[in-house]
């Protein structure tokens, strides 16, 4: 058994599924759960996520040998400042945020050093929905995992975190969070970012009845992101605000020349940037679906 017993703050889609991933392995002994939600918590009993549950993050992590954030980046700072006097010494402390360097830095805050056993993580894997009812075994098969340890990370809190990623039946990277965050925020953190925008900028026209009745599969595919939680993408946005802002004035450059092309009806120009785009798509993403992971 790889973990004894596992503490998972935020028993929602992300959290709910690493736990029944581990049950189903059998790699877990105890899952303690904690969140604010009496319903949703109760709910992950009921549904066997987990064992039994605490709302004080103190009183959960007490007697872990692991901790797993699900928690929005807006409350890791005030969470990590309650679970530090009760971690036990070798409990190994990871997460699931989408951006890295601010979990270091709240942990270096909440701890006055990076702790030798924290390993920042990050399952790229997720749905539009939330809750404990959202969540699935299945969720992190064939997908990536990005951890991204310091110089002053434990070596062996690695290995026990990246074997827990790879039991779920994910593939497990490693990179600098500097790394990690500028490429997150170029094919995550934007896409959701104009997702939001969009369907925000059509709720604004007049006509924006007949618009939404008449949408076809293209819009429904690309604005399905448009329903993921909006308080955690904002304190996403913000704590990659660095990256995410480089990203989004090159994204907004280019659209301004593809408007002008439009504008001047240049068919060759936009024939070359349409081009160019479906060959990328085609080599880098459907590609790599396409190949096992």
């Amino acid at each position: 058994m790889l973990i004894r017993r596992l503490t998972i703050i935020g028993v929602g889609l992300i959290g709910g599924s690493l736990a029944r991933a581990l049950l189903q392995s059998g790699a877990v002994g105890e899952i303690v759960g904690c969140g604010r939600s009496r319903e949703n918590l109760q709910r992950a009993v009921e549904l066997g996520v987990i064992h039994r549950y605490h709302y004080d993050p103190a009183e959960a992590v007490a007697g872990a040998d692991l901790v797993f954030l699900a928690i929005p980046l807006g409350a890791m700072a005030t969470t990590l400042r309650q679970i530090r006097p009760h971690l036990a010494s070798e409990a190994i402390l990871t997460d699931g945020g989408s951006v890295k360097g601010s979990v270091i830095a709240d942990a270096i805050a909440a701890f006055g050093q990076l702790p030798p056993r924290l390993v920042p993580g990050h399952p790229i894997a997720g749905t539009e929905n939330s809750g404990v009812e959202a969540s699935f075994a299945e969720l992190y098969r064939n997908r990536r995992v990005i951890l991204t340890p310091t110089a002053a990370t434990d070596p062996a809190a690695v290995a026990t975190v990246e074997q827990m990623w790879r039991l779920c039946g994910a593939e497990v990277n490693r990179m600098s969070a500097e790394h990690h965050d500028t490429i997150l925020a170029a094919t995550s953190h934007l896409p959701h970012l104009l997702a939001y925008g969009l369907v925000d900028t059509l709720v604004g026209m007049q006509q924006r009845d007949e618009i939404f009745r008449y949408a076809a599969g293209g819009f429904r595919d690309f604005s399905r992101i448009a329903s993921s939680n909006p308080e955690m993408w904002r304190d996403i946005c913000l704590a990659n605000s660095e990256a995410l802002s480089a990203v989004l004035h090159r994204f907004s450059a280019n659209l301004a020349q593809l408007a002008s092309a439009i504008e001047q009806r240049d068919g060759a120009q936009l024939t070359e940037v349409f081009a160019r785009a479906k060959q990328a798509r085609d080599r880098y993403v459907d590609g790599v679906l396409r190949s096992p992971e």
